[in-house]
């Protein structure tokens, strides 16, 4: 084999250099780690989830550790859609990066008027639709959960905008897999897999819970990574568009379980707290790995697990 493995993927409209992006909620609007990693070298950078108007998110306690994670509620902080486009959108006029924008809300008519602003924004290039978040009590959960609802939330959307439209899936249900069909016969362009699984934790001492008067948070780090895994590998074989892996990833070898199994592109949340360069590592094992096993593209990898 000459030449270095081609990490490209098509994704959409969009076509990425190589599959690694920050997930959602974990690498804020971008700029907070641009002296940690060239964002330019990133398949994607997507944002923090965006709602229709500001919110200050969740009370503390916010974050408490687990065994092999965390739990989070983080409750969607953010600065609303109308400063986003003011104030954060233009550091990425000096970038080549893709753009992808998280975007939330707790009705379908919120969903549109937030997916009508961001498709007047040529800057940004795909929507991440958070529709599964376990951090609000209205909202994400109830339209991650009801298929009907993802049904009429993708079509309305996918009739507002023609950019790559991806649809982050919640794991609180018995089978993503309908889900995940409705998304793709609305007009999805890929679906990413899996949102944060709800979890608790008490301080048996005070009897209270960890996170405070939240209770509850999402469940997120190398102890969700075998369910994201197995849900990608299930779910890649019900569907024929893009699946972005999530959940526990922490550098190369995690990732391209995600891709055995069935992700066109990956995802690390997390371990972006734990190590700033971690995308980067995760990119290059990537690519030395297809170079050690002499796999030319991508998509050569992309669901080739062997079933014996």
């Amino acid at each position: 084999m000459s030449g270095l493995p081609d990490l490209s993927l098509k994704l959409g409209r969009l076509v990425l250099k190589n599959p690694v992006m920050p997930a959602s909620g974990t690498f804020g609007y971008g700029q907070e780690y641009e002296q940690f990693v060239d964002l330019n070298q990133l398949g994607a950078v997507i944002t923090k989830t965006i709602t229709p108007k500001p919110h200050l998110g969740s009370f503390p306690h916010r974050l408490t550790e687990v065994p092999s994670g965390s739990l989070a509620t983080i409750g969607l902080q953010n600065v609303g859609i109308d400063r986003f486009i003011e104030d954060k959108l233009p550091y990425f006029e000096g970038l080549q990066v893709p753009l992808i924008i998280s975007i939330g809300a707790e009705t379908v008519e919120d969903y549109v008027d937030v997916t009508k602003k961001v498709d007047l924004q040529k800057r940004i290039n795909g929507i991440e639709l958070n529709v599964s978040c376990p951090n609000v009590k209205k909202g994400g959960i109830h339209f991650g959960v009801d298929l009907e609802v993802i049904r009429e939330l993708v079509t309305c959307l996918r009739q507002t905008t023609d950019k790559t439209l991806i649809i982050k899936l919640s794991p609180m249900v018995a089978d993503i897999r309908p889900f995940a069909e409705i998304c793709q016969q609305c007009g999805a362009d890929g679906i990413t897999l899996i949102n944060a699984p709800v979890g608790m934790a008490i301080d048996i001492e005070t009897r209270r819970s960890r996170l405070g008067r939240n209770i509850t948070g999402g469940l997120t780090g190398p102890a969700i990574r075998p369910l994201a895994v197995r849900w990608v590998w299930w779910v890649a074989r019900t569907v024929d568009i893009p699946i972005l892996g999530v959940g526990g990833i922490t550098g190369a070898e995690d990732a391209l379980e995600f891709i055995i199994a069935g992700a066109s592109a990956v995802e690390i949340g997390t371990y972006n707290f734990v190590d700033p360069e971690a995308l980067l590592k995760t990119m290059e094992g990537i690519r030395t790995y297809m170079a050690r096993h002499h796999v030319r593209t991508l998509k050569e990898l992309i669901k080739s697990l062997e079933v014996s």
